[in-house]
């Protein structure tokens, strides 16, 4: 019959199994953080498309011009006879011509 208490088992053995789970765990999780996180820095700039930068820019140059519009006389289509009017002076003769009615 052999004798069980002869059996040593080495302590170091679990400690040294979390050790290399972890590190794979930690390897997996570096793997798929390269492969699937986006490198915007890489990405060519696309003609026709713009940068934020570009936006803002342009939105600023629109309600530029909104703004200048908005406050000016200017003609809409000379030969038909429309003409842009300031809000504030559109809004005097729309409400003198609804008090008339």
């Amino acid at each position: 019959m052999s004798d069980s208490s002869n059996f040593s088992f080495p302590h170091r053995t679990p400690v040294f199994t979390a050790v290399i789970v972890l590190l794979c765990f930690a390897a997996f999780g570096w793997l798929a953080t390269k492969i699937y996180t986006p490198h915007a820095y890489t990405v060519d700039k696309i003609e026709g498309v713009k940068t934020p930068a570009d936006r803002k820019v342009l939105l600023a140059e629109h309600k530029t011009k909104e703004q200048d519009e908005s406050t000016s006389y200017g003609w809409v289509d000379r030969k038909a006879g429309i003409v842009r009017l300031p809000i504030d002076r559109a809004i005097e003769l729309t409400v003198k011509e609804q008090a008339k009615k």
